[in-house]
């Protein structure tokens, strides 16, 4: 389910022989998931065909974690005075670390019984 982007994102994908840049602002969406292989994330701005365009990227979990350790090995680098990004961001990684560490529920069938189970 896609969701308002609350900021602001740029995307560069660059070539040899070409040079593709985009901006997903406020009236943009994006949708962001885990699933079986890694991080699945895309950024979309909706429109008439001159504006419509999205950006779809799904990064492997070795690689994001990866990513995960360098923006922590460089957040040192924010303004000190960033308060309110710094809090978002840490919020944000307190989430995802909760979320990690919790066991999911048992998979079963919906509307059948499991055959591990007494009836």
């Amino acid at each position: 389910m896609t969701k308002p982007i609350p900021d602001k994102a740029e995307v560069a994908l660059e070539y040899p022989d070409k040079f593709y840049v985009g901006t997903f602002d406020r009236s943009s969406r994006f949708d962001a998931h885990l699933d079986a292989a890694g991080l699945a994330l895309t950024l979309e701005r909706r429109g008439d065909e001159s504006v419509r365009k999205s950006f779809h990227i799904h990064l492997h979990y070795d690689l994001l974690a990866q990513i995960l350790h360098d923006l922590a090995a460089t957040a040192t680098a924010m303004k000190a005075d960033d308060t309110a990004h710094r809090v978002a961001l840490a919020e944000a990684a307190k989430a995802l670390a909760a979320a990690l560490v919790r066991k999911p529920a048992p998979a079963t069938d919906r509307g059948r019984q499991r055959e591990d189970r007494p009836a």
